[in-house]
């Protein structure tokens, strides 16, 4: 399709107004995967300045409100503009080609949803330059915090959370109504690629849970200028009313941001295995139990509010039992690595990395789903360094897989394979280095959240922020291999993955059989 497609009635597009009012899902999936790229690096540099104060103790270079609006903004910016925008960016290029489609069903909508986005953010940001501050009650916004002691700016907080949940509801209905009416004749959906799937049951999920966090931010605004009191104990509200809808909301976002990346994952990892997905039927299963299960859970994030005992066992059986599907995709990622004929360029690596620290992330959430045990990590670093293993190696390390894997398929050109990997090893020895040390200094008792701490946690905070340190230095390589790849190099062929070692996969036209150059295995040939 070409780039002028939707404007010929008037001629090519020219420059701006080509992006303004495009309505090809390939130049939008392109502007969410640009912007979410310029908040992945305006979150990381809240994050630096973070990890600057926690380098040693003492106070050095913040004051403690202003740390407080980091870690704040830090949580906003990443999670709502850097992992969601990139997730549905990728939807936007990828999934009217995988499923046959001339586009996206509502390709204006399409627009306004993306362009909402930069609007949402720049007010969100612009709390920074106010008087007030920006808000700095945590992205998760506890009330009374964020109500009756909140700073004059949760207003535009308030307005912008709104307006980033329309965007995301608005591309959900999209991605429903292209997956269910534009399938190509033939494509039934157990045929589907499981991005495809994954994204599906992504958009049922935020269809579900986006207007909760709309109805949770309508009543802090009612609380703040209208005079109810409705997380206000002293007009008859209750704050832990406050947690309870706004986990309602908040935990199957944190799925939001993983459901996709399950589907980056098990689209990359059997083409660098040259073998066709293990269980794909039981994917499918374990991704809509997964988000099935996300939706009874919340409040495993309560556990020490004063829940009568049999609400804190539902919640514990009810997480752990999380953890039987999300082993299954476990299970079935290594089981088509297993005996596969596999190789290892950049995308393979980030998936691998993917599977291994996910895991991680996987089994400290579950030692945080066990109540008593709760008690004791609840709001220390432990949670910080679970939540970040899942959401930074998970999350961000998926989608940096999916741009290195289809980068050549979006621009025609390979990418530098040599500054790749050397992207992927500093992030994955960064990001180790960063996050593994705090779940010691969470089960050493450090609180987080605070701008300053006891002697003991010094050791560990100075290796934790060196590795924050190269881990964002070392996104700026990404960057420069985008740059690069964009502006042109070696031309990709039409099977780009398919000549990594040796095995040189041509479809010989209209010969039902693949060839090989190299003698192959022959348990790994399928013929159509």
């Amino acid at each position: 399709m070409s780039a002028a497609h939707d404007d010929h009635h008037h001629g090519p597009a020219k420059g701006l107004s080509r992006w303004l009012f495009t309505t090809n899902h390939k130049d939008i999936g392109t502007l969410y995967l640009w912007f979410s790229f310029a908040m992945f690096f305006l979150g990381g540099t809240f994050a630096m300045v973070i990890r600057a104060e926690l380098f040693q103790p003492g106070m050095q270079l913040v004051e403690p409100n202003f740390f407080n609006q980091m870690t704040t903004m830090h949580g906003l910016v990443m999670v709502f503009g850097a992992v969601m925008p990139a997730f549905v960016g990728l939807a936007n290029w990828m999934i009217p080609m995988m499923i046959g489609a001339p586009d996206m069903a509502l390709p204006r909508m399409n627009n306004w949803s993306f362009w909402m986005l930069p609007f949402a953010f720049a007010m969100l940001s612009s709390t920074l330059f106010m008087d007030a501050g920006a808000p700095n009650f945590g992205w998760t916004f506890y009330a009374p915090l964020s109500t009756t002691y909140a700073p004059e700016t949760v207003t535009f907080f308030i307005f912008a959370v709104h307006v980033m949940g329309a965007s995301s509801i608005m591309g959900a209905i999209n991605i429903i109504a292209t997956v269910l009416n534009m399938r190509a004749p033939g494509m039934t959906l157990m045929k589907m690629p499981l991005f495809v799937w994954t994204w599906l049951i992504t958009a049922y999920l935020l269809i579900a849970v986006m207007p909760v966090l709309a109805g949770v931010v309508t009543m802090m605004l009612f609380d703040v200028h209208f005079g109810t009191s409705f997380f206000n104990a002293a007009g008859g509200g209750d704050p832990v009313l406050f947690q309870h809808v706004f986990w309602f909301f908040g935990h199957p976002e944190v799925y939001i941001m993983i459901l996709p990346a399950f589907g980056v994952v098990s689209t990359i990892i059997p083409a660098f295995s040259r073998k066709r997905l293990f269980g794909y039927g039981s994917m499918v299963y374990a991704s809509a139990s997964i988000a099935f299960l996300s939706m009874i859970v919340w409040a495993h994030h309560m556990f020490t509010v004063g829940m009568p005992i049999a609400g804190e066992l539902f919640f514990m059986y009810a997480t752990m039992l999380i953890s039987v599907p999300t082993g299954v995709k476990v299970f079935n990622w290594a089981a088509t690595m297993f005996k596969g004929s596999l190789s290892f360029e950049t995308p393979m690596l980030f998936a691998i990395a993917f599977v291994v620290l996910f895991t991680i992330g996987g089994f400290t959430g579950l030692m945080l789903a066990i109540t008593p045990a709760d008690f004791q990590y609840h709001d220390t670093y432990f949670v910080v360094a679970h939540f970040h293993y899942v959401l930074v190696p998970g999350a961000v390390f998926s989608i940096m897989a999916a741009v290195y894997y289809w980068l050549p398929k979006w621009t025609g050109y390979m990418y530098d394979e040599r500054l790749a990997k050397l992207h992927f090893w500093l992030s994955f020895i960064g990001v180790n280095v960063l996050f593994f040390p705090q779940h010691f200094l969470g089960l050493a008792g450090m609180p987080r959240r605070i701008p300053d701490y006891a002697l003991q946690f010094a050791d560990f905070n100075w290796i934790s922020s060196i590795g924050g340190f190269l881990f964002g230095a070392s996104q700026l390589i990404m960057l420069v291999v985008v740059i690069k790849c964009i502006k042109g190099g070696k031309k990709a062929t039409a099977q780009v993955w398919d000549g990594a070692k040796g095995l040189e996969w041509t479809v010989e036209s209209p010969a039902p059989y693949h060839t090989f150059t190299t003698p192959p295995n022959p348990d790994l040939i399928e013929t159509p």
